[in-house]
């Protein structure tokens, strides 16, 4: 059932003796509930911190354990076949057995196999490690993402907490560059591994001071054919994704993990409808906002890791910018979508629809990804970048954060840690496809503008390619405005107080 619509006035006959209801029982992270928001992003920074920070050591970890361009990719690729294929069992276990106990579970095995990571003396523990930190994100983020659902009970203060959450998310990746920066350059490659004990260490003291476990009276219970066949499907899409980027789309390596993963996603869909217990139950899907939500999640991150992605080798490759260098670089984008996200969740929400507030953020921000393709090897970064980065923190800040939230509306408690992971699975697949899909174009470009104008133009070529890339992140971004603007229903708001006139009433009708 829906939370969206405007509840209704109560009918004149309905006495306040004929109200009496039960008393919900209290909620016992309601006085300390922002200290608790606070601990939860903690988990949220180490998870998210982890998807760039090793990117930037990733050279120095090559000398230094002496490991083959071909292995290099796996450092990264481990971590993100771990995370999304476990995230659907991650978010129902939260659901079963408990999101505060999934919450530090979560925390502590990230921090062992950090430790694992950073004391690694090759290349195959470095993978095992990485693998594992996967694993246990995949118990920490839904749990993460379900609790404040649980903790913040009033609409209101939800949009507040989402926002919050959703700034700190939308800038944790550029600050993990700039962090890895540091941490490579004035200490060890290592180090980028070991800072994530320091944020474990800091979670679970403040989750076992602040965090309770929910107590649903019907909770969930694991179904081993759903979680074996929806894990193996992610699995399949995640790896053959991966393997497009090294062996291109016709390969063997690449088609035949793509193809049975479609394949099983099929069977899984088909398998919940008839499973006692679903791990992801259809009815968390099929509410038309939620399932924008993840759309939106999908295509928008599948444009901002690509994006993400092609400005560092842009700053680094192109630019020659230190590590450093990049991770500022990127800091007006972060900044943006801090303000951006709280200006959308505590002004913007009053006033436009939510399909008003997501179209749109998608729009800019497949605006400021145009702009980037205007920027050569001789651009001042002021010229384009710049205003790139704050068009597309303003599509991050507005929609994306936006459809964080969306995605959460709405579900039973007792579903809270699935949509939560659903929620992460769309972010997941959306940043592999994406990435995949779009490097394959910025490949094909630079090799074709190489053999039109010699060997020697490398740079330009190498700029081409970018710019081909950048054009397919902003396709990326307009597709989800013009989807999402079908399918959010007309009128759709996250904060209406009751008896409340409905704001801008003009504005809302036309969309």
């Amino acid at each position: 059932m829906s939370t969206n619509a405007l509840p209704e006035a109560l009918p004149p006959a309905v006495t306040p003796s004929a109200m009496t209801q039960p008393s919900a029982p209290p909620n016992p992270h309601y006085e300390r509930r922002w200290l608790a928001l606070g601990v939860i992003l903690i988990a949220q920074i180490m998870i998210l911190l982890d998807a760039t920070i090793v990117n930037v050591a990733l050279p120095s970890a090559q000398s230094d354990l002496g490991f083959s361009d071909a292995a290099r990719p796996w450092v990264v690729t481990a971590y993100l076949l771990a995370f999304g294929s476990l995230l659907p069992l991650g978010g129902r276990l939260a659901d079963a057995f408990g999101r505060k106990n999934m919450f530090m579970l979560g925390l502590l095995g990230f921090a062992v196999a950090s430790a694992a990571g950073g004391a690694a003396p090759n290349i195959s523990t470095l993978i095992t490690a990485r693998a594992a930190q996967g694993g246990f994100a995949a118990v920490l983020a839904p749990a993460a993402l379900s609790l404040i659902t649980v903790i913040f009970t009033e609409m209101k203060e939800l949009n507040k907490a989402f926002a919050i959450f959703g700034a700190v998310a939308g800038s944790s990746a550029a600050i993990g560059l700039l962090l890895g920066g540091l941490l490579t350059d004035y200490a060890n490659w290592r180090w980028c591994m070991y800072v994530n004990i320091a944020f474990a260490i800091a979670g679970i003291v403040g989750g076992l001071a602040l965090l309770h476990n929910s107590t649903e009276p019907d909770r969930p219970k694991l179904s081993v054919p759903s979680t074996i066949v929806g894990s193996a499907a992610i699995f399949g899409v995640v790896f053959g994704s991966a393997k497009a980027q090294t062996d291109g789309w016709s390969s063997a390596l690449t088609l035949t993990p793509l193809i049975a993963g479609g394949l099983l996603l099929i069977g899984f869909v088909a398998l919940q409808k008839v499973d006692r217990h679903p791990l992801i139950p259809l009815h968390v899907l099929a509410d038309r906002n939620r399932g924008a939500a993840y759309l939106t999640l999908f295509l928008g991150q599948a444009g901002v890791f690509a994006l993400f992605l092609f400005l560092t080798y842009y700053f680094q490759g192109v630019l020659n910018y230190s590590p450093i260098k990049t991770g500022v670089a990127f800091l007006p984008m972060m900044l943006t979508v801090a303000v951006i996200a709280t200006l959308t969740q505590s002004v913007l929400v009053r006033h436009l629809t939510i399909r008003t507030i997501v179209a749109a953020g998608l729009a800019v921000g497949g605006a400021g990804t145009a702009l980037l393709t205007q920027a050569d090897a001789r651009s001042p970064y002021a010229a384009w970048v710049l205003p790139g980065l704050i068009l597309i923190g303003t599509g991050i800040g507005s929609a994306i954060v936006s459809a964080v939230a969306l995605g959460q509306q709405g579900v039973e408690p007792r579903d809270a840690g699935t949509a939560g992971a659903v929620n992460n699975v769309a972010q997941q697949l959306g940043a592999a496809l994406g990435v995949a899909v779009i490097s394959t174009f910025v490949g094909t470009a630079t090799t074709d503008y190489l053999s039109e104008h010699g060997s020697t133009a490398v740079v330009s070529a190498t700029v081409h390619g970018f710019t081909v890339g950048f054009w397919w992140a902003a396709g990326a971004f307009w597709a989800g405005a013009v989807l999402c603007g079908a399918l959010i229903r007309r009128g759709t708001r996250f904060h209406q107080e009751a008896g409340q006139p409905e704001p801008l009433d003009e504005l809302s009708g036309l969309f």
